[in-house]
């Protein structure tokens, strides 16, 4: 076989997964250690923010991990780590193809094709459209689409929106590899719903970060309004919390609970036995939660953005994106139409096990890491 020496970091923090993990962690966790039983090397550079120590040793799954410290202001703690991880790529040759989370990171492909390296690109959302980046953050997002279209071997895109965007706007053919769906089995025990003093099927569930893009704000005004002994739980957040995290935590609903960061089965656990599932998205790319909340038969609402519709088709409900009044009626339709959105969920999980699969995903990964060598 012929073995690739493989670097990978960009816009996942850890792995596996910590606390303020997003959508990229899950993915590095779902598909590095993939690649590495096919018997790839892979080091994954991870992040150390001011107060973190390394406590999960120096290797996961025969991943080899190296940290390195980085600062706590968003946007810049993924500039200053990927600076490191590449002058360390560089000067200790520890790769000879380099895998870059978001086209923010391809600002590094300069330097990297330079020195030799190949260098491929995981293009996720359209970022610069997200609202928690200051206006030189969208500006920086938006010169850097320049970066990724030319300067990587390739790219792989994770939702045909942003493919087809980049393919018009820079006149160029790129790769599209989504992220898989597959949850392994789950354990008997449901100690953490016992933990949180929950009960199965009487709660909606949300799983993320607490940034202005996921809509919390648009579900917590939904829920409000809404008469149900059901709880709101609200998974996840940061160490290090903003302001607009801090404002969502400060509603008095005693029905709304936040139990912080939870962490592998007992996240799949929360999501298997909720009674409903909201992923209130204003921007997405191709959201592993709701694959994985599919997976698992659990069902969903969602905001009727094309990067959802294009993962759920008709087996989901959706609200307006942005539109709390419109996710407010659907929230009483799921409440008063238990048995179909039972239906809509077995459907569902049946369709993304046939479109999304790990497997076949890491197999195409290793094809595009491959090409041009």
């Amino acid at each position: 076989m012929d073995k690739l020496r493989i670097a990978a970091y960009g816009g996942f923090r850890s792995i596996p997964p910590k606390s303020g993990a997003g959508g990229s962690d899950k993915f590095a966790f779902e598909l590095y250690p993939r690649i590495v039983k096919r018997g790839h090397r892979l080091v994954a550079y991870c992040r150390l923010y001011p107060g973190d120590t390394n406590d999960q040793g120096s290797e996961y799954k025969n991943i080899q991990l190296k940290y390195f410290k980085t600062v706590n202001k968003p946007g810049f703690d993924t500039l200053v780590h990927s600076a490191k991880a590449t002058f360390h790529v560089i000067f200790h040759n520890t790769a000879d193809v380099v895998h870059l989370h978001s086209g923010a990171n391809s600002i590094w492909a300069v330097l990297l094709r330079m020195a030799g390296k190949r260098v491929i690109v995981s293009q996720f959302a359209m970022d610069w459209k997200r609202e928690k980046w200051s206006w030189y953050a969208k500006l920086f997002y938006i010169l850097s689409n320049y970066i990724t279209a030319y300067f990587p071997n390739r790219i792989a895109f994770d939702n045909i929106y942003t493919k087809e965007y980049f393919e018009k706007k820079f006149k160029r053919k790129y790769d599209f590899i989504p992220y898989g769906s597959e949850v392994a089995a789950l354990p008997d025990n449901i100690n953490i719903l016992d933990q949180l003093k929950l009960q199965p099927n009487e709660y909606f569930l949300f799983v993320g970060r607490f940034i202005p893009d996921k809509g919390l704000h648009i579900l917590i005004e939904a829920f409000e309004n809404i008469q149900t002994n059901k709880k709101l739980v609200l998974i996840g957040g940061s160490p290090h919390p903003d302001e607009y995290e801090m404002k969502i935590k400060s509603t008095t609903n005693e029905r709304i609970i936040f139990p912080g960061y939870v962490y592998g089965n007992d996240t799949n656990i929360l999501i298997k036995n909720a009674y409903l599932y909201i992923q209130p998205s204003l921007i997405e790319g191709l959201s592993p939660v709701i694959l994985t909340v599919m997976a698992l038969g659990t069902p969903l609402i969602c905001s009727d953005i094309k990067e959802n519709i294009f993962i759920t088709k008709s087996n989901a409900l959706h609200f307006i994106s942005g539109n709390s009044q419109s996710l407010q009626e659907k929230i009483y339709f799921a409440l008063n139409n238990r048995e179909l959105i039972i239906q809509n969920a077995e459907a569902g999980k049946q369709d993304v096990s046939q479109r999304f699969n790990w497997e076949n995903i890491t197999d195409q990964y290793i094809d595009l890491l491959k090409k041009d060598k």
